[in-house]
């Protein structure tokens, strides 16, 4: 019998060798570049940031400066106007858009090379989760109430609403469901390797965490938005971040909307520009360190969830083999409004029935030290922290990664990692628009310069090696290169007339084949 045990033992051995590892995404909403306490930020931090300590940090990965587009580029491996999840001219597009055939997402994919995928959170893409490939979803579709949602749904089908005293917080109730998928996982697909998507909705607005969480930032905010930026870029020098210097407040930029209603309803001590905190009154210091408190207690809340889901990890002997992707889908946002169930100024910051938003006085702390906010694509608004964790597969630990990466990249690196077709080697599918990044993951090996491309909302750019191309809606090319000026202060355009020409040109031949693949059946 020996000899019969010896090639069991063999074959288990070859089939625990060639198991692909897991892949846990997890993505957080309106998060800025600065906020986890690894990218310099204040926040309590501790899981993420031990993430980091024993993998990697990237400081010059981008996302398309808004939720949908950036999730379907995230899910699809191909920029949101080729599959009409941005808008194109002629073709229904956009929030509403529905992907080409083509374009199926990642779990479809991952499904030929034998994996499990669960999504847990925010979907925000069309179609259904478990019609795109998810084996099991808890899809939350109310973004306007952390604590009682009223569309929610499982595997597809709707849930009730959730009862105002039921004790429920939309980033635990995120964690919660990830976390019976791993166990069930573990359970029964032992063998079987997986794909977990976590998408938080948090730290969106309205503005609301549990009371126990926002008490953590009592007065942490006091000093105001000039003096918590200036302390932040410190701490991102002493963390040898490759930052140069810190971009000014732009007091003459508000919100990318005008809601003129909502900012009269919300008070005279909300504020829809950011100016300099010395000029404003107590009582409007007061709100404002408030609203930031709340904002603090909600990317903690995350970092307790994913201390979770680290934990679930461990017990089932999956952390050292899963790469854990961690960004946002876009930088903080100057957005703001009322939804929902309106603003209840009586209720303390951050409680239920109220309706609050960051707004662009906290959105350029979050952002440090970049320019502009969610929407607009400059760096304040398409750059995100991206933390990559693999122990088995990544061998430096506490590194940056400064080779530029973008949310088309996710799709191209994992299919690698799972031993899948790539992009753009099915008949009918256009050439990926991605690398894959397991490259830079796993050695550092340096990529060639990268050509990434953003259009949203008329707001427009390029990078092409350290040179970016980019403009708000309504204004002119601006050229900067930013190996010197990612604060995108020192333009380049008048300067360097033949650049700027070359760049808008291949912009407008990007634009114009992405147009066309929207386009085609």
């Amino acid at each position: 019998m020996r000899p019969l045990f010896a090639l069991l033992a063999l074959c288990l051995g070859l089939a625990a060798a060639e198991r692909r590892p897991n892949v846990m995404v997890i993505l957080v909403d309106d998060m800025g570049y600065s906020d986890l306490g690894c990218y310099g930020g204040e926040i309590a931090t501790p899981n993420l940031d031990g993430l980091a300590a024993h993998g990697l940090r990237f400081t010059q990965f981008y996302n398309t400066a808004r939720c949908w587009p950036s999730r379907s580029a995230l899910l699809s491996g191909y920029y949101a106007q080729e599959i009409r999840r941005d808008t194109v001219p002629g073709v229904k597009s956009g929030a509403q858009g529905t992907r080409p055939e083509w374009a199926k997402l990642l779990p479809e994919r991952l499904r030929a090379a034998g994996y499990a995928s669960y999504h847990s959170g925010k979907w925000h893409i069309d179609g259904l989760p478990l019609k795109n490939g998810f084996d099991r979803s808890y899809s939350l579709n109310d973004h306007d109430r952390h604590f009682a949602p009223r569309q929610h749904t499982l595997d597809d089908q709707p849930l009730p609403p959730v009862a105002a005293d039921a004790g429920y917080y939309s980033t635990t109730a995120t964690a919660d469901h990830a976390l019976r998928c791993l166990r069930e996982h573990a359970a029964q697909h032992p063998s079987q390797p997986f794909f977990s998507f976590v998408a938080f909705i948090a730290p969106h607005f309205p503005l609301q965490a549990p009371a126990a969480d926002i008490a953590r930032y009592k007065n942490v905010y006091d000093k105001g938005w000039d003096a918590l930026r200036v302390a932040r870029h410190e701490r991102q020098k002493a963390l040898g971040f490759p930052v140069q210097a810190l971009s000014p407040l732009e007091p003459e930029v508000g919100p990318p909307y005008a809601f003129p209603n909502a900012i009269k309803a919300l008070g005279p001590n909300e504020l829809n520009r950011p100016l300099p905190w010395a000029g404003l009154t107590p009582e409007q210091r007061a709100f404002q360190a408030a609203k930031m408190a709340v904002h603090a207690a909600m990317v903690d809340r995350v970092d307790q969830e994913v201390g979770r889901l680290l934990a679930q990890l461990k017990a089932m002997s999956a952390l050292d083999d899963t790469l854990i992707l961690f960004l946002s889908d876009n930088g903080a946002s100057a957005e703001m409004m009322v939804r929902g169930d309106g603003h209840d100024a009586t209720l303390p910051a951050g409680a239920d029935h109220t309706f609050l938003s960051l707004g662009p006085g906290w959105s350029s702390l979050s952002n440090t030290p970049f320019r502009r906010h969610k929407t607009w694509v400059h760096e304040g608004g398409i750059s995100t922290p991206l933390i990559a964790h693999w122990p088995k597969g990544i061998a430096e630990q506490g590194v940056l990664r400064a080779a530029p990466g973008h949310l088309v990249d996710i799709v191209p690196t994992v299919l690698e990692l799972a031993g899948a077709p790539a992009l753009g080697t099915v008949a009918g599918e256009p050439a990926a628009p991605g690398q894959s990044l397991l490259p830079v993951l796993k050695a550092g090996t340096p990529v060639a310069p990268r050509t990434l491309w953003w259009l949203h909302e008329g707001n427009a750019a390029l990078r092409v090696g350290d040179y970016k191309l980019v403009k708000a809606k309504g204004d002119a090319w601006a050229l900067y290169d930013l190996s010197k000026d990612r604060a995108e202060q020192v333009d380049l355009a008048a300067q360097e007339p033949a650049k700027l020409a070359e760049l808008v040109k291949l912009w407008d031949e990007r634009k114009d084949r992405y147009f066309t693949e929207a386009k085609a059946k």
